[in-house]
């Protein structure tokens, strides 16, 4: 029996209860109905009919996933002493509820956000014109990118039955740009305005679509579920400091919690899967911490033939894996691959809605190339000596943004049904 009276285990205590309730909540609002009809489907496989009549209508509230996740980190954090507990309600409320970054990141740890938010704040304006720079380059992002090329990829990903293997591979390369634009787009803006109020959040890409492995990918994409994942889960089960074998389980349980943490679809659990299976090799080969503190072509202007073969594999990797992100089902994934795979043929897509493919091709490869120019800060995606650069890149922001809204496309985040 676990004595409770001394102070360690009174700290122990809370931690688990803090966990255990944000957790069950967490778990009742997006995973319920997900394990009855697993636990029934498993049952139908056995021969045993059951007819569901225990789901329930639950409404998942919106971006649930993060803020339980950032309510979790006060708690780590007071326990392992990197924070000292709030007395401020309102101020541990504000952390919890910070509207820009509530609903869909990035996942704010207490020991930056809160601290921030419990100290005076004086208006600057500097930090403030960076906070409507990252605001502009965010929607840029969201409406230029994402929100354009969603009607292709929906459209491909509905009727990948009736499309060759050309087609079907489009569909998931645009929607890896579609989803980069969509997440990265809203951070970008969350960041940006929380800088309107003085609050520095962190950083959650990093260019990830130059990673030179699938390492340095988990080091620039979503980067604040992955240090929460590292600091919170992986850490703590021994990281890489126990033995090979049981940091190959810890990264195997890291990806899989991602996975599920994602959604609750078999899709997303596969998706983790092979995230973890594409991440072992490259840390059995002590690769996974050598592209750290770089990035591609770091000290020439253009890169290296061998840094562009790797960025374009690790993209291929990232990309194929969407296919199970993507996808409605478990089925549709593996019959989407089966068709590429027996229908290799090419035919020349056309735009659902009637416009130039062409123009599409040439914007995102303007877009990746000035996302190169831009590599080395995240932070200023307007960083040019010239005012008069500056000027001209602005208007092209903006006209671009009117030239490409469409009034008819549903402009949700992505990210939001997490």
């Amino acid at each position: 029996m676990i004595d409770f009276n001394t102070k360690k285990n009174k700290r122990k205590l809370w931690l688990w209860v803090s966990v255990l309730f944000n957790v069950g909540l967490l778990g009742f609002f997006k995973y319920y109905n997900f394990f009855v009809d697993s636990w029934i489907d498993m049952f139908s496989m056995l021969g045993y009919h059951i007819k569901s009549t225990w789901t329930l209508k639950v409404i998942l509230p919106v971006g649930i996933s993060f803020y339980t996740f950032q309510t979790m980190s006060y708690s780590f954090d007071i326990y392992y002493n990197k924070l000292k507990p709030t007395k401020d309600f309102l101020s541990f409320a504000a952390f919890v509820s910070f509207f820009p970054q509530l609903v869909a990141g990035p996942i704010e740890r207490a020991s930056n956000l809160l601290s921030q938010i419990i100290n005076k704040r004086t208006f600057s304006y500097d930090q403030s014109v960076n906070g409507l720079k990252l605001i502009l380059w965010g929607l840029f992002k969201k409406v230029v990118i994402a929100d354009s090329l969603a009607p292709i990829v929906d459209d491909i990903f509905a009727n990948y039955s009736t499309y060759s293997a050309s087609t079907l591979i489009l569909g998931v390369t645009l929607f890896s740009f579609q989803v980069y634009g969509d997440f990265s787009g809203y951070s970008d803006i969350a960041i940006g305005t929380a800088k309107l109020f003085g609050i520095e959040l962190k950083s959650n890409f990093k260019f990830p679509n130059f990673s030179r492995n699938v390492a340095e990918y988990w080091q620039r994409w979503h980067v604040s579920l992955s240090t929460w994942f590292r600091h919170y889960v992986y850490i703590p089960l021994g990281g890489s400091r126990v033995s090979k074998l049981k940091s190959v389980r810890n990264i195997i349980i890291i990806f899989l919690v991602s996975g599920f943490w994602h959604g609750a679809n078999w899709t997303f659990i596969f998706w983790g899967a092979f995230h973890a299976l594409a991440f072992i090799p490259v840390f059995l080969m002590g690769r996974n911490t050598i592209y750290k503190n770089s990035v591609v072509g770091e000290n020439s202007l253009f890169p290296s033939f061998i840094e562009i073969g790797q960025v374009l594999l690790t993209f291929s990797i990232v990309t194929f894996s969407r296919i199970f992100f993507r996808s409605e089902s478990i089925t549709d994934a593996f019959e989407f691959i089966k068709r590429i795979l027996s229908n290799f043929t090419y035919e020349v897509y056309n735009h659902p809605m009637g416009y130039r493919m062409v123009d599409y091709y040439i914007l995102i490869a303007l877009f990746v190339l000035y996302e190169y120019r831009i590599r080395k800060d995240e932070r200023a995606p307007f960083k040019f000596k010239s005012k008069i650069v500056r000027f001209i890149v602005y208007t092209i922001v903006i006209l671009g943004m009117l030239l490409f809204y469409d009034s008819n496309i549903d402009r949700s985040f992505i990210y939001f049904q997490f």
